[in-house]
């Protein structure tokens, strides 16, 4: 068996781990983002991490794939996420260089996507989405994003950041993001969101922030349904999957109320299948489609 070191690039934390090319999980750890005050600093306790996590197998270990939140620059050779913040509440990454870090770091291909698109390649290889072609990948944690497949395709977009449902609009003049804009959905849903608006953390959110919260993510959903000819939504991350039931059921009212064309009637939110995992594993993926794409004369699979 062949290794990846996936890493999953998070508004919190950074989860690194070491999996196989059947998609089975050997170790794995994470690095909190806040107990820093320097960019390279994170990046190299997690280039540590990781190292430590494949000494079993390094003799293994082909790639390194990283599925990041964004926004990016085309393959990650820069990144600079809105939510990803140190000690003093400080933005660690702006135009960092994080694939060339990583790379240098293993001393290994590395190859980085968006963290949601990297968890639709991992619900599509081994949990959710397998074997379905039309699906948007969610995540609703310190950030919201998403990552679609279209006829058994990743969305890339013109510069492979197709998928932030996180910034569609579902309150005209709402809330003020992070991106700038007012009333975008992760303005509303995300867990610090949740915080600035009730004073109350998300884990102790009341029913009726939880059913609010799932009806503004219903109404993203529901449009992206109709927009793209698809009728599956899978969603993860602290939040959403820390809500649980109560947040699906109110998502799965508000989609059976908005996509109302008969193509996308019947549309389901489901959570991930990979838990919490789902990030990491997306991001081996990321590495192992990476490797396969860059052999001369292959032409490797989206998914």
């Amino acid at each position: 068996m062949l290794y990846s070191i996936g890493v999953d690039v998070g508004g919190t934390k950074i989860a690194v781990g070491v999996v196989g090319d059947d998609g089975t999980v050997l170790a794995h750890d994470a690095i909190i983002n806040a107990e820093f005050s320097d960019g390279y600093a994170l990046i190299n306790a997690v280039i540590e991490m990781g190292e430590k996590l494949a000494t079993p197998v390094r003799d293994k270990v082909v790639v390194v794939g990283c599925a990041t939140a964004g926004p990016m620059e085309p393959r990650g050779e820069f990144v600079s996420p809105l939510n990803i913040r140190g000690d003093k509440g400080q933005i660690l990454w702006h135009d960092f260089p994080l694939r060339a870090q990583l790379e240098e770091g293993f001393s290994l291909p590395t190859f980085v996507d968006n963290d949601c698109k990297g968890l639709a390649l991992g619900e599509a290889w081994i949990g959710g989405a397998k074997g379905k072609n039309n699906f948007i990948a969610m995540v609703v944690s310190t950030g919201v994003g998403g990552g679609i497949v279209l006829d058994g395709r990743l969305l890339n977009g013109r510069r492979d950041n197709a998928g932030h449902i996180g910034h569609a609009n579902v309150i005209p003049d709402g809330r003020l993001c992070g991106c700038g804009a007012h009333g975008c959905l992760e303005a509303e849903i995300s867990g610090p969101s949740i915080f600035a608006k009730t004073g109350i953390p998300p884990e102790e959110a009341t029913p009726e922030t939880i059913e609010w919260a799932g009806k503004l993510l219903g109404r993203a959903i529901a449009s992206a349904a109709n927009t793209l000819d698809l009728n599956l939504a899978l969603v993860g991350g602290s939040v959403a999957l820390g809500w649980g039931e109560p947040f699906f059921e109110s998502a799965q009212r508000e989609i059976d109320k908005q996509a109302m064309l008969s193509f996308v009637k019947g549309t389901q939110v489901r959570p991930v299948e990979l838990g919490n995992l789902g990030g990491l594993i997306g991001g081996a993926r990321i590495g192992f489609i990476g490797m396969e794409a860059s052999r001369p004369n292959t032409t490797a699979s989206s998914l």
